[in-house]
Parts: C-alpha cells; structure tokens; sequence
C-alpha cells in the first residue's frame, strides 16, 4: 500500500492573527503596510501573534513591465454632474489618485451611463488600461456586472453587491457609536435615517443602528433618504409627525442630516436641549451646520488609497486569486455641538 502522508496545515492567516491577537483585520494590515499610524500595543500584540502562528506575507505578483505602465480608471456609478459635485467622489478619488501617483501610475475617471455601457465595456476589456476601481456600483448595472466577469483586475472603494474584492469602511460600528453616544447624553427615543435600501454602505449602517438600540432594550425606528439634503429634511419631518417624543435621531450622512436639522429648526425642536442628531461621513459641511454636527468620520482618503493599492498588487495572470482579504478600515466619532 502506498504510504499515506497527513496533509500540510495551511498557512495562517491575516483574518487567524487578528484573532490570536485581539484586534481588527485591518489593524493587522496597517500593521504590515504600515500606511497609518497604529497604537504601540496593538503593533506589538500583532507582532506577537505573527511570531507565535509563524505568518508569512505573502505579496502578490509585481504587475508585468507592460501593464505597469497602463492607467488605472476609476468608474464611479453616479450621473456626471454628482460626481463633480460629490465631496465624498473627490475625496475617494484624491486618496486613490496619490497612491497611484506615488506608484507612478495615472488615473482615468468615468462616469458609468447606460447609455454608453457597450463603448465603456470595450474600453476597459481591450487592454487600455491595468486594472479598473468602481466606486457605488449597482449590482444589477450592465457595466459593473461586465466588469465583475472579465479578466481585468477589478476592486471596489466600498463593500459592493457585485462578487469583486473590495476595501470598506466599519459602516456597522460607525453607527454603533452614534448610538450609544446618543444613549450616554440620556436619549431615550433614537431614530434613525437611512440611506437608500440598495446601498450596502446605508444597509451597513441601519444594521449597526438597529443592533445598538436592541442590545440597548430599545426599539428602533427607521425613515429613508437618498444621501440628499432634501431627503433628510422630509425624513426628519415624517418621524416628528411619528414620534413627537423623539429626543435622538442618527442620520446616515452629513447631507441628510443638515436637511434634519433645517426639518427640526422649522419645527420648533432645539438641537441638542429637544433632539440630539448624529450624522455620518465627517463631510467639511459638518463643522459648519447650525449647531454643528456630531459625526462619525470615515477615512475616505484613505479607502481610495487602499483600494488603488489592492488593484496594482493584483497578480495579473489570476486576477482572481488567491482570493484576497477584503481590508475594512475604522470609524472615529466627532463629537461638536449637536449632541
């Protein structure tokens, strides 16, 4: 009989010595790329627990001398005027733009259309550019689904519907501290709004927010907005007309909020003594509403360069392998005058 040998054990894992040393994937991976400041004890525990499971970074193929010297498009799936317009797109795309920069690399930016799904799919597919970022890609959009099934490198700045790797942020725990900081200032009658129910991100965050206020014995309560300004202010009108005791409301981004404070202030409800109000991004708007705005900051600059990252360290000859770890990078809550 043949000899029967026992099987390898497989290497460990980012995902395994996050585990062993009590923290986050993605501080395992600042760790190792060192891209951000992290604390000296998480640094060490990471260490620690990469010494005692034996991990090796591995690093994916170095792009081919020809690809190396092709662009990189960023795809953004919002009509062209709000990409122009959209503080969060300029922000995301700066972020990739000077990792790439940094790497050598020039970005394209397009405005994914419809209309022009056939054009745009031969361009990105005919070897015209190295690798391809889609930012707010529908899952069911003609282009983002082409993309997803082509031999192009692709990676999305944010958790997508689509079946592609991706860089995100902590969307959930954002919105974890928005409420138990609403609870600390001893609201008791939280309400949410969300972002569009097709969006991951916003989907992410109303299932933080419902999380927090069940453990906390509360019942959540939820309208919707588009990520508009105009959508927040009738969202915040509807819950009052709902919920006249409504003393906390965590909106799910900046826009939406300045719309909920515009919605409160023509109520006649005082923010913070009546209603306190959370929202979410840390947009340069925030400082300056009336009162300014609690938020949780979200490192956009920092998900584009990471996502451009991911991209130029794809090996190019299996675009989909190994399957990579999917980085989510942490929220921070700003505290100002609105809670």
């Amino acid at each position: 009989m043949p000899e029967e040998h026992a099987a390898e054990p497989a290497p460990p894992t980012v995902t395994e010595v996050a585990a062993a040393a009590g923290v986050s994937a993605a501080t395992v991976s600042r760790v190792l790329t060192g891209r951000v400041r992290v604390s000296t004890s998480a640094r060490v525990q990471v260490h620690d627990a990469i010494a005692r499971l034996g991990y090796v970074r591995h690093r994916a193929p170095r792009r081919t001398e020809q690809a190396a010297g092709l662009p990189v498009a960023a795809v953004v799936f919002e009509p062209a005027g709000r990409l122009f317009r959209d503080g969060y797109c300029a922000r995301l795309l700066a972020g990739a733009e000077e990792e790439l920069a940094r790497r050598g690399v020039p970005l394209l930016t397009m405005s994914a259309t419809r209309g022009a799904v056939s054009s745009a799919t031969r361009f990105l597919t005919a070897g015209s550019v190295g690798g391809v970022m889609i930012v707010g890609a529908p899952g069911g959009h003609p282009l983002a689904v082409s993309l997803a099934a082509s031999l192009v490198p692709v990676r999305s700045a944010g958790r997508p519907e689509l079946a592609v790797p991706y860089a995100d942020v902590d969307n959930r725990d954002g919105a974890r501290q928005a409420v138990e900081h609403l609870l600390l200032r001893g609201r008791r009658t939280i309400a949410a709004i969300a972002g569009p129910p097709d969006s991951p991100a916003a989907a992410d965050r109303l299932d933080g927010y419902r999380r927090a206020m069940l453990a906390a014995g509360r019942q959540p309560l939820a309208a919707y907005g588009d990520f508009t300004t105009a959508s927040g202010g009738h969202a915040a009108a509807w819950l009052l007309d709902r919920t006249p005791r409504l003393d906390g409301l965590f909106v799910a981004s900046d826009a939406m909020a300045a719309g909920a404070l515009q919605a409160l202030r023509k109520a006649g409800r005082r923010v913070p003594e009546d209603v306190a109000v959370v929202g979410f991004d840390d947009a340069p708007l925030a400082a300056f509403t009336t009162p300014a705005l609690t938020t949780v900051r979200q490192p956009v600059e920092e998900l584009g360069s990471v996502t451009a990252a991911l991209l130029l360290d794809t090996d190019l000859d299996h675009p989909g392998d190994p399957h990579p770890e999917n980085p989510i990078l942490p929220t921070e809550l700003v505290v100002r005058a609105s809670t």
